[in-house]
Parts: structure tokens; sequence; C-alpha cells
């Protein structure tokens, strides 16, 4: 995985679940939208946290090995976002 590759999934990966909560919104307007809300800044904090990563790697790990780490993170903090959102819709 190289650095704009890496750069592209977040930024798809991240939009793709803000989308999926908006849709949520308007598909349970007698949900709790502060819950979603919620949601929706914890990935905008994901992603920022991610792209900090990205653009500055520790001096001491191979780029390719840090773009790996920061893909699976990534992956991994969407899951758990996920989850979350499909908890929501119970």
């Amino acid at each position: 995985m190289n650095l704009r590759d890496i750069k592209k999934d977040i930024e798809f990966l991240i939009g793709d679940f803000v989308e999926d909560c908006l849709m949520f919104a308007m598909l349970h307007p007698e949900k709790d939208l502060a819950q979603t809300e919620k949601l929706i800044n914890e990935a905008s904090d994901l992603a920022d946290n991610l792209f900090e990563k990205v653009n500055h790697p520790a001096p001491d790990v191979k780029p390719r090995m840090w773009y790996n780490q920061v893909g699976a993170e990534l992956l991994s903090g969407l899951d758990q976002l996920c989850e979350r959102l499909s908890a929501l819709a119970k």
C-alpha cells in the first residue's frame, strides 16, 4: 500500500460511513440523532488521526509496514463504528 492509495482509502471509507449514518438518520427519525452525530464526529476524528499518521510516519519503521499498519487501523476502527451504528438500529 502506498501513500496515495491509503489516503484515498481513508477518504472513501470514512465518507461512505458518514453517508451510512446520514441514511440511517433519514430512515429512522424516531431514533436519537445525537448518537448518530456522535458516530459521525468519531469517524471524522478517526480520519484526522489516520491522516496525521500517514503524513508523519515513524522514522524507525519501514514505510510499507507503516502504511499497512495504518490501513489495518482504518479497517478495525471502521468495523467498530459500523457495529455501533448497527446497535443503534436495534
